[in-house]
């Protein structure tokens, strides 16, 4: 039986490119992956590049998030922990993450 806290996550090789691409357009879920990709971090923690976006709109970021393989979304304690899924990604998408999450500011480098 499985955990009512436990949120569905698509398995490595049901991630595909479109949905992935499409949940990193959006510049708030971005700049979740973005800082993701330094480690995981409590849901309460991670804030998108506006920190006064409700409740409901910061869930439905996280949602497609989630659903597209992007992040992973777990319970840890009474908390949730998030985590960007950079080892399923890069086995799917060799290079993907490190051309999308780059620095806007350092693309020349």
């Amino acid at each position: 039986m499985s955990n009512p806290s436990d949120l569905a996550h698509p398995d490595r090789d049901q991630i595909a490119l479109p949905e992935v691409l499409f949940a990193l357009s959006d510049p708030d879920r971005l700049a979740v992956a973005r800082q993701l990709a330094d480690g995981p971090l409590d849901m309460a923690s991670c804030h998108a590049t506006d920190p006064n976006l409700p409740k409901s709109t910061k869930s439905h970021l996280m949602k497609v998030l989630r659903e597209a393989g992007v992040i992973r979304n777990e319970p840890n304690g009474r908390r949730r922990r998030l985590t960007l899924r950079r080892d399923d990604l890069d086995a799917r998408f060799p290079g993907l993450l490190d051309a999308v999450l780059r620095d806007p500011d350092r693309l020349a480098e």
